[in-house]
């Protein structure tokens, strides 16, 4: 799902991101209480009809703010205070108000409060986090009454097994139509998440989407899918775009290097995205070195489109019966990296 923070995924229009072979956009429920209100987007008939994308939408709850401006929140039981980074006004989140606001966006998807641990953590701390997402997926199960939006929880435990195991087992009896496993790619070791992953992915019920929040690298895609995870945020394919670098056969390109400056062929010439169809690399290198919002726009869709492009490949091959020989293990010079 292409992280659309504030109702946009950024640099992108709408018709450029159903071209990339979007389905399924995510929004922040925070970000977009700040500005410009759920009111306003209310009286817009809703998300969809606000930011113009008629496919399904996920509103994230606000829980990943409390994890990433933990310097300007305060957190208990109630819920967490935050202070403004616009105006530095009190603003408070609690499981209802959060329902409250996904609610009134009308995604199709709403997330569960949760407390988001950082990396490194004690155990204590951990398990006091655990605690207080269990009882607030309660209270927000509670409220949540829109009958059109599915409501899903999250299971939170760190790096510790024990309270992966309990918070798997927790939030899966709450029979919710989805569940999400959080606190990953938040710090901690590659290994120790695909670790969460591959211990968390076989606890969770096999007749409903299972989503892995905050991942978005090729490998750690594949290593999730052969979990059983199905859906998956990241910010890393527009945010390497803003910074000028290309996601080219699970490699990371640059595209300010000096090499590009003479090379005139596509960047990835088996992608379809608008700027592999229209573009050359040097071209590119070009736009990047001159500071043109075009580059990074070009970029940020190649890396969406590449992106997609792998996990369509990856359901394929589970059609096709191949996903253990082509994805899982993953090697970036694998045969499967090149042909999606």
């Amino acid at each position: 799902m292409p992280v659309g923070t504030a109702a946009t995924v950024k640099g992108v229009s709408t018709p450029q991101l159903a071209d990339t072979g979007a389905e399924m956009v995510l929004a922040n429920t925070y970000h977009l209480h700040l500005q410009p209100g759920e009111t306003v987007v209310a009286e817009a008939g809703g998300l969809h009809q606000f930011m113009g994308w008629p496919g399904p939408l996920l509103t994230d709850s606000g829980g990943f703010q409390v994890f990433s401006l933990g310097n300007i929140n305060r957190i208990d039981d109630h819920g967490v205070v935050f202070r403004s980074p616009r105006d530095g006004a009190r603003i408070t989140l609690t499981p209802e108000r959060s329902m409250e606001i996904q609610m009134a966006l009308g995604a199709d998807v709403a997330m569960a409060f949760d407390q988001c641990p950082p990396y490194p953590a004690s155990e204590a701390a951990v398990a006091e986090a655990s605690r207080r997402t269990h009882a607030w997926l309660e209270r927000c199960l509670a409220v949540h009454d829109r009958a059109n939006q599915a409501l899903f929880g999250i299971v939170q435990g760190g790096c510790f097994p024990h309270l992966r195991r309990e918070s798997a087992r927790i939030v899966a009896a709450m029979n919710l139509p989805g569940i999400a496993v959080g606190g990953v790619s938040v710090g901690e070791p590659v290994e120790e998440m695909h670790r969460i992953v591959r211990e968390v992915g076989p606890l969770l019920p096999e007749d409903r989407p299972h989503y892995l929040m905050g991942v978005g690298s090729l490998r750690e895609l594949a290593v999730a899918v052969a979990e059983g995870f199905d859906l998956f945020d990241c910010v890393l394919p527009t945010r390497l775009g803003r910074h000028g670098a290309a996601l080219v056969g699970g490699e990371r390109w640059n595209l300010k290097n000096a090499r590009f400056r003479h090379d005139h062929t596509p960047l990835d010439p088996s992608c379809p995205c608008l700027a592999c169809r229209q573009h050359s690399r040097a071209y590119l290198h070009h736009l990047i070195r001159s500071q043109e919002m075009l580059g990074r726009t070009l970029l940020s869709l190649h890396n969406l489109t590449t992106l997609l492009r792998f996990t369509r490949a990856m359901a394929q091959a589970i059609r096709d019966g191949c996903f253990a020989e082509d994805f899982a293990p993953w090697e970036p010079a694998s045969p499967a990296a090149h042909t999606w």
